[in-house]
Order: C-alpha cells, then sequence, then structure tokens
C-alpha cells in the first residue's frame, strides 16, 4: 500500500513537473513573439523529419514535424541557439518558408523519438492524399452499406501512435468512394469522435474512435489542408487533392470550433459530379424548354436559389457547358473555385488581397466577357453591378440564397437594388431542391394510401393551365425497400425538383411596384410555373422517387 502511494505521488509530481514545463514555453513564446504548440497532440510527418538530420535537430534542439512543398513546419525551444540559427538559415537558403513554433523540451522530445522510424518510411508529400487501388478495391468489393463500412473500420479506435496516421484517413476516404459520399463529417463529442458520410444528402454514421486518435487524424487533415496548426479557436477552409489510379479528386476541407474539440468537413468534389449536362438534370420538357430559350439570348441574367447541397453549382455548370463553344469568352467569379471547366477563364475571390465579388466583377467586365458566372449575390454592390452586366451586353448566371424562385426580387430589393434595374435586367428566376431517387434493383411497387392520393390530387388541381397532367389511373406508385445496390437506403442518386419563371412584361411591371412574394408567386402561376411540389409530384407519379422523399425535401 505504502508503494502504491509512493508511486502515485510521483505520477503527481511527474504531471506537475510537465505542467510546468508546458506553462513556461507558453510564456517563453509569448516573450519572443512566437506562437506555442504542443507536439504530443500533432501529427509528427516522418517524410519531413527527414529535412534535419537527427544529430543536427538533437543538437539545434529544433524540429521540422510538417511540410507541404516548400512550406515547413517548424519547431523549436530556443530561437537564440546559435545552431538553431544556423539551421533555420540553411533551410531559408534552400527556399523553405518557415513557420515557427515554440514548444517546450518534453514536447520536443516526441518528434526526436520518431527518427528510428525513418529506415523503413515512406509515404506520398503532403497536400496529396494517395487512396491506394488496392484498398479502393478491397472497399469497392466488401462495403456495399454502411453497416458493412462499419465492420471493415471496426478496429479504427484501437490504431497504436506507430501506426501511420496517413492510413486511418486514407480508409476514412476509401470509404467514402466507395459509397459515392459527397461530404465526410468528423465531430468530436465528449468522449469518442464521431465519422458520418453525406449519402444522397441524408447523413449517415460511418464509424466512432477515440480523441487520442482524431487529435492526429485533425492535424494530419490540417496539415495536407494547409490549414494553421496552432489556430483553433477560430474557422477554416483549405483543400488538398486524392490521387486515384483513374483521377485527382479535389477535397475542400472546413474545420469548425466546438466545446469538444474542432468539427472537420470534407467535401468531396468528384469530377463526375460535373460530367452531367442540362439534360441530364431531371427537367421537365415544359422547363427544359424555358431553359434553352433563356441561354439562348445574348444578355440578362439567369438566377437560381435554394439552399446549400441543392445542387445550384451543378446547374450553373451544366448552362456554362450548353453555351460555351469556340469564339465565346466565359469568365466565372467563385468562392471557392469547385470545379475546373476546360476552356473558361476561372477566378477564385480572395478578400485579403481585396479580390471580392464586387471588385472581381468589375475586373472581369474590363476583360469584355460574352458570359459571366458569378458564384453568388451576397450583397448590394455585387448584385448592381451585375445587373449592370445584364444590361449591357453580358448573358450572367448566378446563384442567391432565397427558399424559392417568386423569393428572388423581394430579395434583391431588401439588399437595395432598385426595382427599376431588377425589373429588365434579369430573364429568368429558378430555384430548385434534390431529391433522391428509388433504386431500380429493389423499388417495389405498391398501392399508395388515400391520403397520399388526397395529397397529390390536391397539388394536380392547381396545376397552371397548358401543363398536361398524369394519368392517376395508370400512375405506378413505388416504395424504397434497400438491398446491397443501394447499400441498404432503397434510394440511389439524386434528381432535380424545379421551379422557375421568366420576367416578362407582365412580371417587369408588377416588380416596378415593389410586388409581395405571394402576389409575384400567383402571377409566375398564371404564367404557367409549376412548383417544386408539382414538379416532384410529376416524377413522383413517373415512379422515380416517394411521397415521403418529396416531403422530407420540399414539405408536406
Amino acid at each position: 500500500m505504502a508503494d502504491f502511494e509512493e508511486s502515485k505521488g510521483k505520477s503527481r509530481f511527474a504531471e506537475l513537473r510537465d505542467k510546468e514545463e508546458e506553462e513556461l514555453a507558453q510564456v517563453m513564446a509569448k516573450k519572443r513573439g512566437l506562437p506555442y504548440l504542443d507536439l504530443t497532440s500533432i501529427t509528427i510527418d516522418l517524410d519531413s523529419l527527414k529535412l534535419i538530420s537527427e544529430k543536427d535537430a538533437r543538437d539545434g534542439k529544433i524540429v521540422v514535424f510538417q511540410s507541404v512543398g516548400k512550406k515547413i513546419s517548424v519547431a523549436l525551444v530556443n530561437p537564440e541557439i546559435l545552431k538553431t540559427k544556423q539551421i533555420i538559415e540553411d533551410l531559408k537558403n534552400k527556399r523553405f518558408e518557415l513557420e515557427l513554433f515554440l514548444v517546450s523540451p518534453k514536447s520536443l522530445e516526441k518528434a526526436f523519438s520518431r527518427y528510428a522510424e525513418l529506415p523503413a518510411f515512406e509515404e506520398i508529400k503532403s497536400a496529396m492524399v494517395a487512396v491506394s487501388q488496392k484498398r479502393l478495391d478491397e472497399f469497392q468489393t466488401k462495403v456495399k452499406k454502411i453497416s458493412d463500412l462499419k465492420t471493415l473500420l471496426l478496429g479504427i479506435g484501437e490504431t497504436e501512435e506507430t501506426r501511420k496516421v496517413s492510413e486511418v484517413l486514407e480508409m476514412i476516404i476509401a470509404g467514402a468512394l466507395s459509397l459515392d459520399a459527397s461530404d465526410i463529417h468528423i465531430e468530436p463529442a465528449e468522449v469518442n469522435v464521431v465519422v458520418r458520410y453525406r449519402m444522397d444528402g441524408v447523413l449517415q454514421e460511418a464509424v466512432s474512435f477515440p480523441q487520442k486518435i482524431y487529435k492526429m487524424l485533425l492535424s494530419r487533415v490540417k496539415l495536407i489542408s494547409e490549414l494553421k496548426l496552432n489556430i483553433k479557436d477560430k474557422a477554416q477552409d483549405g483543400r488538398f487533392t486524392i490521387r486515384t489510379r483513374d483521377t485527382d479528386i479535389e477535397v475542400r476541407t472546413a474545420t469548425l470550433p466546438g466545446p469538444n474539440g474542432e468539427a472537420v468537413t470534407l467535401r468531396i468534389l468528384h469530377p463526375k459530379t460535373i460530367a452531367l449536362k442540362l439534360e441530364d438534370l431531371g427537367m421537365n420538357p415544359h422547363f427544359y424548354a424555358i431553359i434553352q430559350k433563356q441561354l439562348d439570348k445574348p444578355n440578362g441574367m439567369i438566377l437560381t436559389t435554394g439552399p446549400t447541397g441543392s445542387g445550384k453549382t451543378t446547374t450553373l455548370y451544366a448552362f456554362v457547358k450548353t453555351v460555351n463553344e469556340p469564339g465565346i469568352e466565359i469568365i466565372t467569379i467563385e468562392d471557392p473555385i469547385e470545379y475546373h471547366l476546360p476552356s473558361v477563364t476561372q477566378t477564385q475571390v480572395d478578400p485579403e488581397k481585396g479580390y471580392d465579388f464586387s471588385n472581381g466583377l468589375r475586373a472581369i467586365l474590363r476583360q469584355d466577357p460574352d458570359i459571366i458566372l458569378v458564384g453568388e449575390i451576397r450583397d448590394f454592390e455585387t448584385a448592381e453591378i451585375a445587373m449592370h452586366a445584364a444590361l449591357t451586353g453580358h448573358l450572367v448566371f448566378s446563384t442567391l440564397h432565397t427558399n424559392d424562385a417568386p423569393g428572388t426580387v423581394p430579395r434583391l430589393i431588401d439588399m437595395g437594388v432598385k426595382p427599376n434595374i431588377i425589373a429588365p435586367a434579369i430573364n429568368m428566376a429558378m430555384a430548385q431542391r434534390l431529391v433522391r431517387k428509388l433504386c431500380k434493383a429493389c423499388k417495389k411497387r405498391v398501392e399508395p394510401s388515400t391520403d397520399d392520393l388526397k395529397k397529390i390530387k390536391a397539388e394536380m388541381d392547381k396545376f397552371p393551365s397548358g401543363i398536361e397532367k398524369p394519368d392517376l389511373k395508370t400512375a405506378e406508385y413505388f416504395a424504397a425497400v434497400g438491398c446491397d445496390e443501394c447499400g441498404g437506403t432503397g434510394y440511389k442518386g439524386r434528381i432535380g425538383v424545379f421551379e422557375g419563371f421568366e420576367f416578362d412584361d407582365n412580371i417587369e411591371k408588377m416588380i416596378l411596384t415593389e410586388p409581395s412574394e405571394s402576389a409575384l408567386r400567383q402571377a409566375a402561376i398564371k404564367q404557367g410555373m409549376l412548383t417544386m411540389k408539382q414538379d416532384g409530384i410529376i416524377k413522383l407519379l413517373s415512379g422515380v422517387t416517394t411521397p415521403e422523399e418529396l416531403e422530407r425535401v420540399v414539405g408536406s
């Protein structure tokens, strides 16, 4: 018992000593004007360690612990040590861009201990995650639904520190690619960390693991995304590339501080997403004809609206691909550039350098393009410049955050744009959502409920004149079942539901009176606009989706 108490006392003394050492390092960091870092919760990139030999590192009390190209993160105990100064100067002469962090001697020992692993270490360069074909083949063979993935990743939380964190990240990414997930959410809770995939717009839990693994994984993600390691109380955005045998896939990284740590979202920008043509988006023939007519115009603006994740960017890119031909100059301004379009000049906003949407749009207009894509209209200045561009011979595509198409005009007026500019500048306003499509392999024919039939008939009675109504007697109704093909969800893929109206003479006259959203909606329906719900009912009666899915996306 006495031995146990003595051991316990020594343990507490060691903890106290370590805490004092870290506190002293924080004080010295502040005194020397350097950011403080605790390496015990940071991934030590073994490839980066090679930039300084172990002997020089120990002599100078300095290590390179992470790197992205020529940008390197350097940990040191005292920048005034002569050997430290010599090493820093040598790295600068080799054209490295250094970010210095002050650490405690104990913290530095963690990095020194990793030198022992160098002989057997091989890894790709940072800013790129290579998902091996072997790993992809394994996941695509074994993972058909989210429960299969949970089984495959079961041991991820028991990873030893010596196991490469990059391997853990590769497994998480391979799982996302095999299930066609659009986003990976890494969300720290009080005890564990949960990884969820967004599949066809719906989040599903994939795996959970301890906070210890998460901290190393977080620093790895920050490294390859070129984010600041020591900033934990502010949101950050970055990006990296997934390299597979067939293609390179861009990933957008976003971190958000929370009570249990930083939440991370990885948005997978797969090139196949923009392989969709205009005719593949799911527009009904009536709406598709209106869009084609508007795209043939030499000037004016088409605005598409909807929440994040409703497919607006895919639609705008489909517009660009439709009108893109030799002899036409197309320039975009985006935040950020999500996908790269061939033979299109794409620019990205950079507020720190004064290149925001409004300033960028002014610069683009000096290039005299034929067509301009503005990623999003967020403020009065951007809206006004875009409207004037539409009035002076340019065809402009952009997005706006409103709930539906009639809401575009009140939103612009609320921004401060004058009605006499809105009316002649905009050719068309549209809105969209994405509904999941039934899996063709397992969907099951069913008889609709009385309640569903009642709702469908009531909505069809409101269809504008001139729009052909589906025959309820011959319509087929299906339910979601679930199989290996669709990962057990009953749905596979998504399709758009749309609404939109043209700014004809009647609508333009109304806008000058600053009409309410409901008045505009009535005028648009009188013009022949199908609402998103009505467009969804046509797809429902065609056996594409279910009443439950339609209600989830556009409401009851």
